[in-house]
């Protein structure tokens, strides 16, 4: 199977974080899993350090991509349809990061490993 990880999910994974549910800890453990990580989420975390709201990603942000290389977490750009889909998605949600997850979730088949139940509304998976 293929997952999308939302953003804190990617963050709890990195810092062996307990609020990490065991279905999700499952799901992006299993070998047999191809996990995947959005462009749009090395935006908010990177967004999220230059604010000062995340100051324990400052390394992180510096080595992103050879970190995600070192988890074995394949990378997804964002493109073209995903920004027209983001931008067009219905509702009140507002979240840009989490709107960009949503688009890339319906355009690529993806179900996400996020604890965010707003993600319900839009038809897309959720592994929690």
């Amino acid at each position: 199977m293929r997952l999308l990880l939302d953003t804190h999910a990617l963050l709890w994974w990195l810092s062996d974080n307990p609020q990490l549910t065991k279905p999700a800890t499952r799901a992006i453990a299993n070998t047999r899993n191809t996990v995947i990580v959005s462009a749009a989420s090395a935006w908010e975390i990177a967004t999220r350090v230059r604010l000062g709201k995340l100051p324990t990603a400052v390394d992180l942000v510096a080595d992103f991509v050879a970190q995600m290389e070192r988890e074995g977490f394949q990378l997804l750009a964002v493109s073209v349809e995903h920004a027209i889909r983001g931008g067009m998605l219905p509702g009140p949600h507002k979240d840009p990061f989490d709107r960009m997850l949503i688009a890339q979730a319906q355009a690529e088949h993806l179900p996400i490993v996020s604890n965010e139940t707003a993600f319900d509304a839009y038809g897309v998976r959720r592994v929690w």
